[in-house]
């Protein structure tokens, strides 16, 4: 396993380094910062005040930013496209299901290990929400605090919605500007109904963002369902080997009759 991996590894990697990856970082911790001087405590204290109707659709949309229905349909999808590798009757069918169960395993991994390493985050920082601030209003910090009222820097809400519509985009790029638009929608409904910052939502968007791009240069890397390019993001893999390698076997067959 380890050896083959290592083979793919050597193959693949184009060790262009992470400087193509930079740019989602750089410009989401510049927002970020805005946003923490400038619009966190009117806007919060806007949304607390008002009942607006925004507020109870809020509500009710982002519960889509829950990770725990995302996590499960991907595994249920790759132990499908697994299971149906090895039943398969054809190199095709069979081609298909372990291109689809790569598709699981990268959506899987980006939505669990940004969530993991978010939800740390969150404790360690120990941001108190809009609705349990201090009398240092935005900036209020308990770390290590353990409790839900001081988890709001970043949302984790927000980092899920991040992952999965950047792995979308990564997936379908010609739908990314679409992805991008939802993916704002989708997290600022956490600001909507009072639970985070608006720094928070961009913080959390940013860094599951991010983490999809990342680990989609690490699939590439070993040759799984991106390829990496000198600049810019993880491309999908448009020309598959199959035919070649079909074509191959049919050559090798007539020659030998």
């Amino acid at each position: 396993m380890w050896d083959m991996l290592k083979g793919r590894y050597r193959r693949h990697c184009r060790r262009n380094g992470v400087r193509a990856y930079l740019t989602i970082p750089f410009v989401g911790c510049n927002l970020v910062v805005l946003s923490l001087l400038i619009f966190d405590q009117p806007v919060s204290a806007s949304v607390l005040q008002s009942q607006s109707v925004l507020r109870v659709m809020g509500a009710y949309v982002t519960e889509l930013g829950k990770s725990g229905w995302i996590l499960f349909a991907c595994a249920i999808l790759l132990f499908e496209a697994l299971s149906l590798s090895r039943l398969a009757h054809s190199a095709t069918a069979r081609f298909h299901a372990l291109f689809i169960g790569q598709v699981a395993a990268y959506l899987l991994a980006t939505v669990s290990i940004s969530g993991l390493l978010v939800n740390l985050a969150k404790r360690l920082i120990g941001r108190a929400r809009p609705l349990y601030q201090t009398d240092a209003g935005s900036f209020s910090l308990s770390p290590l605090h353990g409790g839900f009222q001081f988890e709001s820097f970043p949302s984790g809400h927000a980092t899920t919605v991040g992952a999965i519509l950047m792995g979308f985009s990564l997936l379908a790029p010609r739908h990314r500007p679409v992805f991008l638009v939802a993916a704002i929608w989708l997290g600022m409904t956490r600001v909507l109904v009072g639970a985070h910052f608006p720094s928070d939502v961009l913080a959390g968007l940013t860094f599951g963002a991010w983490s999809s791009v990342i680990i989609a240069a690490i699939f590439a890397r070993y040759g799984f369902l991106f390829e990496e390019r000198d600049t810019g993001l993880p491309l999908l893999k448009r020309s598959l080997p199959l035919k070649n390698a079909v074509a191959s076997q049919g050559l090798s067959q007539a020659g030998r009759g």
